[in-house]
């Protein structure tokens, strides 16, 4: 992961006036040892700015959690000296999803009065991004959430054993690790926080990471708020995202809800269900990949058994060659009985001509089911046909660069649309990805022609019945792998559809990841 947050440090984010000064890039604070590099954040309800900074003793980068007040408030120096004393309990809890407390300033002691500061909580830097970025495209799918939760959890429960609050309940106090793993790095629990407000928290990233909405109250600005239903209960994510398991889904509402049947309260409960859940979302998918897996060494897909290509294609060859050989038979024993009655000298009747028989042809590996066309040649291709709106079609989730799609019937090669850029190959992170052409009435398709600078990228023209199908339900007509300014793919026969995907089942490898490319389509009807 890089840290996307800790470049930016202009004064549009982090030119964060204190009531005694003034926090900014360069500016230094605890006695002038930790100059501030970056800003991450601001916990509005404890008046917590969270900073990256320099410790210029010990030459380190470390995380400061700055309790911004007027020393005068009585009431705010109190609520930041019992902040400052859990912090300095935690300072003995050692935990991987925990950031260690390295030390704690308290004004008289590490701050002056003139700083405008009640206290400072200093620890180890934690490298990474933080889950505005993380969350900013798009929703982590749910098994890597259940994963990174259900870590962060155990951590939980452990502190909980110990009667220590984290205070994990603001998503800007965390960040996601280098090895995905997230860690609460910018610890300081409110004054008032309870064992059962870390619990909420859990459920709050959970949804968080689901639907890049923050469920709980106090969240920063820059992340929409979760939505609620009319009755005043909390909208669950698979309504936002319908990839979401439902066991998840419901863990995330019943973690974070107070009331009703089935809710969740203890650190204890939410690690066993995290487990089950994430458990139960692993089996899911291992058992849909194995269904699929083709016993020709290709990658396991997630398609429904019954729909798998390659067995249709092994059914189609099958029929193919019983046809053919039941039509040899057949033209063989007319022959018989032809020659039979010719050679028979009291057979009266004219001399019968029978037409030399032609050789039926295989249909050649991966091209569908129907029949070749007839000897006359290939069809003769027509105008070009554009279709009346072109939208990406993702079934995992909401697609890539959705409000690029039209880049690819504009008529310009130059104007593209590009799917994101995947640090896995497909089917990896998902089964692929790809563009739904739709036409207003029915087309012969018979030739699909794809302007790209993307070789190596494998495409499949899939014909479906409606403009939202599952994956399952769509057929291959053709398929290609990219190479070169312009791909035709021609269909075997041409095809009344009015539904066309051009579907990638195979990324370019580039130097920054997995990543393809259209820049037009043009579709070719038969005369």
């Amino acid at each position: 992961m890089n840290e996307k947050r800790s470049e930016q440090s202009g004064p549009t984010r982090t030119g964060v006036r204190a009531r005694g000064g003034s926090l900014a890039p360069g500016s230094v604070v605890g006695d002038g040892r930790y100059r501030l590099l970056a800003q991450f954040g601001i916990d509005e309800r404890a008046g917590a700015h969270l900073w990256r900074a320099r410790d210029g003793q010990l030459r380190r980068d470390v995380a400061l959690t700055l309790l911004v007040g007027d020393p005068a408030d009585a009431e705010a120096a109190r609520q930041a000296r019992k902040t400052l004393e859990r912090a300095t309990h935690a300072a003995k809890f050692n935990h991987e999803a925990v950031a260690r407390v390295l030390d704690v300033l308290t004004l008289g002691s590490g701050i002056t009065s003139g700083e405008g500061l009640l206290g400072v909580v200093v620890t180890e830097w934690t490298k990474g991004t933080d889950l505005i970025d993380l969350v900013a495209d798009r929703p982590v799918q749910p098994l890597a959430a259940a994963r990174m939760v259900q870590r962060l959890a155990e951590a939980v429960e452990r502190a909980h054993h110990s009667g220590l609050v984290l205070g994990l309940d603001h998503p800007q106090r965390l960040r996601l690790t280098t090895d995905g793993s997230l860690r609460l790095a910018f610890p300081g629990p409110l004054p008032d926080a309870t064992l059962r407000d870390d619990v909420k928290a859990i459920g709050g990233i959970l949804y968080l990471l689901l639907t890049g909405r923050w469920p709980l109250p106090g969240g920063p600005a820059a992340i929409p708020a979760a939505p609620h239903s009319p009755n005043g209960r909390l909208v669950p994510p698979r309504s936002l995202q319908p990839s979401v398991p439902q066991e998840l889904s419901s863990l995330a509402v019943r973690t974070v809800e107070d009331g009703g049947p089935g809710g969740i309260r203890t650190s204890a409960a939410i690690v066993r269900a995290l487990e089950m859940a994430a458990e139960a979302e692993e089996r899911t998918q291992l058992i849909k990949a194995q269904m699929e897996a083709d016993g020709d060494n290709t990658i396991w897909t997630t398609k429904k058994p019954v729909k798998d290509r390659a067995r249709r294609r092994k059914l189609a060859l099958g029929v193919t060659v019983l046809v053919v050989a039941a039509v040899g038979i057949l033209a063989w024993l007319g022959m018989l009985a032809i020659s039979f009655f010719q050679d028979d000298p009291g057979t009266g009747g004219p001399p019968i001509n029978v037409a030399n028989p032609t050789t039926p042809v295989s249909a050649p590996a991966g091209s569908s089911s129907v029949a070749p066309p007839p000897s006359g040649g290939q069809a003769q291709i027509g105008a070009a046909v554009g279709p009346s709106s072109v939208t990406v079609y993702n079934p995992d989730g909401n697609g890539d660069n959705t409000s690029r799609a039209r880049n690819t019937v504009d008529g310009d090669p130059g104007t593209i649309w590009r799917t994101d850029q995947y640090r896995q190959q497909f089917p990896a992170i998902k089964e692929g990805v790809g563009l739904l052409a739709s036409f207003d009435k029915p087309i012969n398709l018979a030739k699909v022609t794809i302007a790209a600078n993307s070789p190596g990228t494998t495409v499949e023209i899939r014909l479906a019945s409606s403009r939202d199908p599952e994956l399952a339900d769509t057929r291959v007509v053709g398929t290609a792998t990219l190479n070169g300014a312009t791909t035709d793919i021609t269909l075997a026969q041409p095809q009344q559809a009015q539904y066309v995907i051009v579907w990638i089942t195979k990324l370019s490898d580039t130097d920054k990841g997995f990543q393809s490319q259209i820049g037009e389509l043009t579709f070719l009807p038969a005369q």
